[in-house]
């Protein structure tokens, strides 16, 4: 490792601007003479248009425009809102939604952006909100995961948006037919708002016929190119900044129609306008996160070895197409379907649905967790069926060390791993053998406990692409442009340090420069857990040319040949000679020669592959059958992140997507009713984790490094959430098996569980 990075933890610099309040979000550096904006949306789920009449709210005080959809068009804007197609498994494409940035003709969500007020104040713009006159035809709400229903869009009908499929359907159904033992169960993984500390914000500006939209965002390329297409503008013409972003988590990455309509008020009016989401328009307007149910089944031979994987999933896109919506539960969902477990025969079906809701996207692990969470409850469900030990028939059916590079029957290539070994080091850590002990403490009380366990694979990875770019300043300081987004993960730290490790400068003159489409002309932004791993491998290559580069230089300097030139991650040296300079000083030395161009360096790196973090989670549970309180007791994480670039900083990311899964599993749920409204739309109703909700979370790394890239390296930022959820769902299932619950879905909350052990105890009666 010392060659890639010392793998030290250290601080995060950015805190100290961030506790300080000195951070800079998007509604703290809006122009000061920026004009307000806020949006009229829609009272119902589902509805056509039959008046809209903003004539009354144009007059208003303080108000400088209202715009609608037919502004839009008329001022030449594109308003179709991109939305990735899968293809269906007969070879057609999934069904395409026109989503305009401003309802048209129809309202699909309640919360859907009707029209946009600009006002000197936010108060006069809310004010005006009330003068627009809106008349509606209400239609029913399409509510359910089946075919049918009151028709959102022509393109699908029954509003079905896709029929999708991977495997060999033939093949497994053979196996099934042929099977010793068949389990099967119906997973429920319900809908869940992301909620991150800052909501969605933009302002935005026109000067000298350029745009500048900043957004607090996952990266800024994507609206860039949005933006361009909206409004037929020269890419040059066109810049994003992405300022400090308080979380993201998947849903920040995402396009949004807010940003187009603000963009085109301030080049309407000549004059900066900003747009701050409030916490409940967050909640309506926000996509959420996974929302499907999913039957699965496992064929087992004599021996208990699985020989056959068959799931089919039904999943809510909301309203339309979202930017990724489609790939999420098919492709992503698909990467890690089969898990660690050595089976190649697989069938995966998928049908997706559009609802009156709002759109369903990406949320931290985008279709991994969602894959390993129906696997692991299965896997469970068969160990009990089958009267075999949950962690005995884990060991049978894992993919052995001897067998990698594995590759999987859905045509993912696993590069490394040693499964059986985590999970022995997972019994060990979380003390497995003292469970029944704890258990019978409990039961003396009167309480629950069960354990959980969950061995998950993440396949992480968006663009295999980054750039890295090193600019010597001339007052000594050094900037580093990198083409990912920062969201709270701690990248000034990890980048600035692991530039620091591989050339000496001091890690306090080095400043990371992100967000900027004008500094940095093409990045991949954050998500997938890409970051560090992508970012640090071009930040290797870079510093490889800056020392081949400066070793060129200095060979005339140092009076020898530059084969005879070392460097030590500090210093440049040469025997023979008594200079020893560091990098900053050969940066200096080449500007007195006026040699600039050896102050700049750049370089793009691919990996050639995905790598697979996997580990085990083992919790425990304690439930009190009075109330149907679910406490998680105990919480342990045994990782495999390959070689760690900053431990203390994946521990981090492990410890907030745990919370994350918990919180799905204990305490969060998306209500609508039957018309399509949110019932879930304020804290007072849907329930955040809370200190007192989680446990010590212990985390231990136990490194299989990866060959998929030159630091051994395996991402860790949606590890946390891919293990939680079936690790607390299994847990509480166990505890609640013995009172006859055999049935047990996410999230637990009081009276959901109340409720089981309530029927529980009447069907064994």
């Amino acid at each position: 490792m010392e060659k890639f990075g010392k793998s030290q933890s250290a601080k995060r610099v950015e805190d100290v601007r961030f506790l300080t309040g000195a951070g800079r979000y998007v509604d703290d550096i809006a122009p000061a003479n920026a004009l307000f904006a806020y949006y009229f949306r829609s009272p119902i789920a589902h509805g056509v248009i039959t008046e809209l009449d903003v004539s009354d709210a144009r007059d208003a005080d303080g108000v400088e425009a209202v715009l609608t959809c037919a502004d839009l068009e008329a001022a030449g804007m594109n308003v179709a809102m991109a939305g990735a197609l899968v293809d269906n498994r007969d070879g057609t494409k999934g069904a395409a939604t026109m989503r305009p940035m401003l309802a048209q003709d129809r309202l699909r969500y309640v919360g859907e952006p009707i029209a946009l007020i600009v006002a000197e104040t936010l108060a006069q713009a809310r004010d005006a909100a009330e003068l627009i006159v809106l008349d509606y035809d209400e239609l029913p709400a399409k509510m359910d995961l089946v075919a049918g229903g009151e028709t959102l869009h022509d393109s699908a009908a029954d509003n079905v948006a896709f029929d999708w499929g991977m495997g060999d359907e033939a093949a497994t159904n053979a196996a099934f037919d042929a099977a010793a033992h068949v389990v099967s169960l119906e997973v429920g993984d319900n809908r869940v708002i992301v909620n991150s500390l800052e909501p969605r914000g933009c302002y935005a500006h026109w000067g000298d016929g350029r745009l500048h939209v900043a957004i607090n965002g996952q990266g800024v390329w994507v609206p860039k190119n949005a933006m361009v297409a909206a409004f037929g503008v020269d890419a040059d013409d066109v810049h994003v900044t992405n300022p400090d972003t308080g979380g993201g988590f998947g849903m920040k990455a995402m396009g949004y129609p807010e940003p187009f309509s603000v963009a085109q008020a301030a080049r309407q009016l000549g004059r900066p306008v900003r747009w701050m989401s409030e916490r409940t328009e967050a909640m309506l307007s926000d996509n959420g996160g996974r929302d499907l149910t999913s039957t699965a089944e496992l064929a087992f031979d004599e021996n208990h070895k699985i020989t056959a994987y068959r799931v089919h999933s039904h999943v809510n896109l909301g309203a339309y197409n979202s930017q990724f919506g489609q790939p999420i539960q098919t492709t992503l969902f698909s990467r890690v379907l089969m898990g660690v477990y050595d089976v190649q025969t697989t069938w995966l079906q998928v049908n997706g649905y559009f609802t009156n809701t709002v759109q369903v996207d990406a949320y931290r692990g985008a279709g991994r967790p969602e894959a390993i969470y129906v696997l692991e409850r299965v896997i469970d469900r068969a160990a009990r069926e089958l009267g075999v030990d949950p962690w005995e028939l884990r060991q049978i059916n894992f993919i052995k060390p001897d067998q990698f590079p594995y590759l999987a029957a859905t045509g993912e290539t696993y590069d490394v791993g040693d499964f059986p070994m985590l999970l022995n080091r997972a019994a060990e850590i979380a003390d497995r053998d003292g469970f029944e002990a704890r258990k019978a403490a409990d039961a003396k009380k009167g309480l629950l406990r069960g354990q959980g366990l969950c061995y998950y694979i993440e396949s992480i990875l968006g663009d295999p692409s980054e750039s890295a770019r090193v600019e010597f300043n001339d007052d000594g300081t050094v900037h580093i442009f990198v083409g990912t987004q920062s969201n709270g993960q701690g990248h000034e730290t990890v980048y600035a340090k692991f530039l620091s490790d591989q050339t000496g400068i001091p890690v306090d003159q080095i400043f990371v420069i992100q967000g900027d489409s004008d500094l940095i002309k093409q990045g991949g932004g954050t998500g997938g857990s890409r970051s560090v791993t992508v970012q640090n491998t071009a930040t290797l290559a870079t510093v490889s040319t800056m020392i081949d580069a400066f070793t060129a230089f200095l060979a005339d300097e140092m009076g020898v040949p530059a084969s005879e030139i070392s460097f030590d991650d500090e210093r440049f040296r040469a025997d023979g000679s008594n200079l020893t300079p560091t990098m900053l000083e050969v940066a200096e030395m080449a500007r007195d020669k006026g040699r600039d161009d050896l102050l700049v360096h750049e370089e793009r790196t691919t990996l050639p592959a995905r790598s697979f973090p996997n580990g085990a989670h083992v919790t425990e549970v304690v439930v009190d059958p009075d109330t149907g309180v679910v406490t998680t007791d105990r919480y342990f994480v045994i990782d495999d992140f390959g070689n760690l670039i900053n431990p203390m900083l994946a521990e981090g990311q492990v410890h907030g997507g745990v919370v994350q899964g918990i919180g799905q599993a204990v305490t969060e749920h998306v209500v609508y009713d039957e018309d399509g409204q949110l019932l879930t739309a304020t804290f007072m109703d849907y329930a955040l984790p809370r200190a007192e909700d989680v446990p010590n979370i212990n985390f231990t790394s136990v490194p299989v490094p990866s060959t998929a890239n030159i630091m051994g390296m395996k991402g860790c930022g949606e590890a946390g959430t891919v293990g939680a959820l079936a690790a607390v769902a299994n847990a509480v299932q166990d505890a609640l098996w013995e009172r006859g619950v055999r049935q047990a879905d996410m999230p637990f909350t009081p009276h959901k569980v109340w409720e089981l052990l309530k029927d529980g105890r009447i069907a064994a009666e």
